[in-house]
């Protein structure tokens, strides 16, 4: 089964053409710019160099038929005709308390994927947009919403209320819902096979550390506890927001600063987290090296950044009452031995000891954890795009 992955944005289109049988990319590309001048798109078929089409994307409907176009490129395509594309996989950002699994997209579904706008306004009216799209194009291909959210929809109450007057939840459905879900769900599972163990007898906290980031307890296969919460701002130090803060604070400022509610919004989301803190910028890379040159404000980012880390996986271990193996993936997870380094020296309590060699290495699955460590600690890249692409083959098959 040949299975077409979309991420769509509000002017990007993320796409990734799998063999479901194989797990093999087939083609992957990036659609830019879209209804902007200068969109264009990236092209690479499986074991060949990049291909970009500079032609102008009024909208996602364009940009859909230019992926298909390019997937059925004789020169650069993969498939002969659109009917080996068996599906479409979406990933769909916010869904609610409606979905609680990935789901085949039906009229019910999209009402339902519109009423969970106003939660995630830059993103769940895009991902309608690349389903109708799909529809327009690929008329009874067969398609599929995986949701970021859906993966949280486990956690018990005592972890996704909060502590505000119940009637809020009950009109506005103010709660946690979590978000990074997939790439916590796939991790999860690869770890459970690293260590040898059962999913579903297994104690996992898995960090998704990028430019957002977010940390999950994964008890039996299901997340039980989430560090982002009601939107994507709540949790970590994250390379702009700026995470857990007193919400007095935010009341303080507006009055101070005479800040409306949209530029107070502004001020967490883009001008805070390491980038607030330093003075540097949002790039861990670039602040690693600010610390080099002897940049305290750098080197106190990256302190408070690893330690806010810590501490929720501590959390989460006594949530759990017992952790089985601690996870890093995404771009800073995956990639910055200094900053695992940095959030695993909190972390001898728990009989965390990391190999340095290990530790340095990049690019694969791999366990940094010393022989003696108590705790596994694993480096395992992220595979959003194949999970969805697992997730919908799993629902057509049935």
């Amino acid at each position: 089964m040949k299975i077409l992955v979309l991420n769509c944005g509000s002017s990007s289109l993320k796409y990734q053409l799998i063999d479901s049988d194989t797990e093999a990319v087939l083609a992957k590309g990036l659609c830019e710019r879209i209804g902007i001048e200068g969109s264009k798109l990236k092209h690479q078929p499986a074991g060949k160099d990049d291909v970009i089409f500079n032609d102008y994307m009024q909208d996602h409907t364009v940009a859909v038929k230019m992926v298909i176009d390019a997937l059925l490129d004789s020169n650069h395509g993969v498939v002969s005709n659109v009917k080996e594309i068996n599906a479409v996989g979406h990933r769909v950002v916010h869904g609610g308390e409606y979905f609680a699994n990935s789901v085949v997209i039906t009229p019910e579904v999209k009402q339902a994927i519109q009423k969970c706008c106003e939660l995630a306004p830059l993103h769940n009216p895009a991902n309608l947009i690349g389903i109708d799209a799909c529809e327009k194009i690929m008329p009874g291909v067969p398609q599929v919403a995986v949701f970021d959210t859906a993966f949280h929809q486990t956690m018990p109450e005592r972890a996704y209320l909060y502590a505000l007057p119940y009637e809020y939840y009950e009109k506005y459905k103010i709660r946690r819902y979590g978000f990074h879900g997939t790439s916590h769900k796939f991790v999860a599972q690869e770890a459970a096979k690293m260590i040898n163990r059962p999913i579903e007898e297994s104690k996992i906290i898995t960090c998704h550390l990028g430019n957002g980031g977010s940390i999950c307890a994964v008890r039996n296969g299901k997340s039980i506890d989430t560090s982002m919460g009601f939107t994507p701002l709540e949790g970590l130090v994250m390379g702009t927001r700026a995470g857990d803060v007193d919400a007095a604070v935010i009341t303080f400022l507006m009055e101070k600063e005479n800040l409306t509610p949209a530029e107070m919004d502004n001020v967490l989301n883009k001008k805070s987290g390491v980038l607030g803190i330093s003075g540097v910028s949002s790039d861990f890379r670039d602040i690693e090296g600010a610390k080099d040159e002897g940049n305290v404000r750098a080197e106190a980012a990256l302190d408070i950044f690893a330690y806010r880390v810590a501490k929720y996986i501590g959390e989460y271990a006594a949530s759990m009452n017992g952790v089985d193996a601690i996870v890093f993936t995404a771009g800073l997870g995956e990639n910055s031995g200094s900053i695992r380094r940095l959030i695993c020296d909190y972390l001898a309590f728990l009989g965390v000891h990391i190999d340095s060699y290990n530790n340095s290495l990049r690019g694969k699955a791999i366990e940094i954890s010393a022989p003696d460590s108590r705790i596994r600690v694993l480096v395992i890249p992220t595979n959003e795009e194949l999970m969805i692409a697992r997730d919908t083959k799993d629902l057509l098959d049935k």
